[in-house]
């Protein structure tokens, strides 16, 4: 006996120019209601500080950079982490709307199986370790610097796509 499975079909994707309009839209009002832009390593950093705070207390208030997160005790405790939350509660459920949650592992032929969870680790751990040296990640550094006519800003995003352009071209399967 053959059992009627009803297929979800996933909702279509918005259309790219409404999205950049909608998410222009978001960014002037995170400038207009924060005072800051959109960016989210600040958050990676400041977690980093909580668990130093639990780990090696001493040594997270004696670093520099860590230390001054750490002075009245909550480096969790600022927009950015509730813009991080935020951003992740969006997603998911956006994504449980859109009948879009699924497990799987893309890039079948290039780095692909048992090694893609290995190399997009790695890929995020040295994408995160960039973003921090740029003081910004996409997000922070791209559209908000760009959003205040930052030097860097233009010039991250014109070496982002450039890179993104021609990593393509050597990653890209043959059909």
């Amino acid at each position: 006996m053959v059992e009627n499975v009803k297929l979800h079909k996933p909702t279509p994707y918005m259309n790219p120019l409404l999205a950049g309009i909608l998410l222009g839209t978001v960014l002037l009002a995170t400038f207009v209601v924060t005072g800051h832009g959109l960016g989210a390593t600040g958050f990676t950093t400041r977690l980093t500080a909580w668990i130093g705070m639990y780990v090696a207390p001493v040594a997270t208030n004696a670093n520099d950079y860590l230390g001054g997160m750490v002075e009245e005790g909550k480096p969790l405790n600022a927009w950015i982490s509730w813009q991080v939350l935020g951003v992740a509660i969006g997603a998911l459920l956006s994504a449980f709307l859109a009948k879009r949650i699924h497990i799987q592992l893309d890039g079948k032929k290039f780095l692909g199986g048992s090694k893609r969870p290995m190399t997009a680790l790695v890929g995020g751990i040295l994408a995160g370790f960039g973003a921090r040296v740029a003081a910004g990640c996409t997000s922070g550094l791209g559209l908000s610097g760009a959003a205040v006519l930052s030097l860097a800003g233009f010039t991250f995003l014109g070496t982002f796509f450039a890179v993104g352009l021609v990593a393509s071209r050597f990653l890209k399967e043959e059909k």
